[in-house]
């Protein structure tokens, strides 16, 4: 009876690595980077991904919301700071994410070097169809959420969350690098960082 091909190679790496010693691979990767000014590493990489970045003083948060908003229906998920809500006409319904203009959310963590807001379900961020739905998305980033590096913003993150990374506008691109945005989330992201 002959073995398979599968069975035949790994016979042939057993009998290479018989004897070889034990090594111990160090583990000691980079957890955090110096990096000067957070906020403005963040809202430069965040911008490269063609986001609207805006960077107001903590106060200036509601009333900046207020008029990027304006006139649009969105999505407001549960736990959002009552600051940041839009007002709503009295009696109107919550916005449905599919008919919905847009959404504006919080974040767990945003990444400096990366440029990257994650959201993982928690308060004021919504559920993946409030997010990934509408065709805008308002993120609301405080300073102290920014931390330089993906190692670090893990650290922050619970694994048992469903986590969605966010590195600008959904966009995509076909064979011929023809981009596409819109195709896997919302088409512009809009990020205002408070500090």
């Amino acid at each position: 009876m002959s073995r398979s091909a599968r069975e035949e190679i790994l016979a042939r790496i057993r009998r290479a690595v018989d004897g070889a010693p034990e090594l111990e691979i160090p583990r000691d990767y980079r957890a955090t980077a110096p990096v000067d000014d957070l906020v403005a590493l963040f809202a430069e990489r965040v911008g490269d991904y063609r986001a609207i970045v805006h960077v107001v003083p903590e106060a200036e948060v509601p009333a900046t919301i207020a008029g990027i908003v304006a006139g649009r229906h969105m999505v407001v998920p549960d736990g959002l700071p009552e600051a940041w809500t839009p007002a709503r006409e009295a009696g109107a319904p919550p916005a449905d994410p599919y008919t919905a203009d847009g959404v504006i959310t919080g974040c767990a963590v945003a990444v400096a070097e990366t440029g990257t807001i994650v959201l993982d379900t928690g308060p004021g961020q919504g559920s993946r169809a409030q997010t990934l739905v509408p065709d805008y998305h308002l993120c609301v980033v405080r300073a102290d959420q920014i931390v330089a590096g993906v190692p670090e913003a893990v650290t922050r993150l619970d694994p048992a969350r469903p986590l969605t990374w966010i590195s600008g506008p959904s966009a995509t691109s076909d064979i011929e690098l023809n981009r596409v945005e819109g195709v896997h989330g919302p088409r512009t992201l809009e990020v205002l960082i408070s500090t």
